[in-house]
């Protein structure tokens, strides 16, 4: 029993009064977030634009080509090709829009439509 005693004794006198500062986390501090793109890297927000926005956007196209009431824009990147079409709306009294979009890599594979706008978006186009 005193051996117990003992134990319970010594196991005790090693808590003094001072208390042990618990473990804190670290503060959380935020990483800021990157600032947004200049340019739209979605499908959806190059669908709808005008031949001067996306020009604006990826800068001169390598290739403009029109055949009847539609436009072709080609914008070539480091790794991928984009071709936009643009048609006038139904009621033909505004600028054409891009209705349809092809992406590819330089060598002819496929590539993701956003991947490919993200790249061009991400370079400087010419002239600016």
């Amino acid at each position: 029993m005193k051996f117990w005693v003992l134990a319970g004794a010594m196991a005790l006198g090693g808590c003094g009064g001072e208390l042990i500062p618990e473990a804190r986390p670290a503060a959380y501090v935020p990483v800021p977030a990157a600032p947004p793109a200049a340019a739209p890297a979605s499908v959806t927000a190059v669908k709808g634009q005008t031949a001067t926005r996306l020009i604006a956007q990826f800068g001169q196209p390598a290739m403009d080509a029109t055949e009847s009431r539609a436009r072709k824009l080609q914008f070539v990147g480091p790794i991928c090709v984009l071709d936009a079409y643009l048609y006038p709306p139904s009621n033909g009294r505004s600028e054409p829009v891009v209705t349809w979009l092809d992406t590819r890599q330089r060598d002819g594979g496929p590539i993701d439509q956003a991947s490919c706008l993200a790249a061009l978006a991400a370079r400087q186009p010419v002239g600016r």
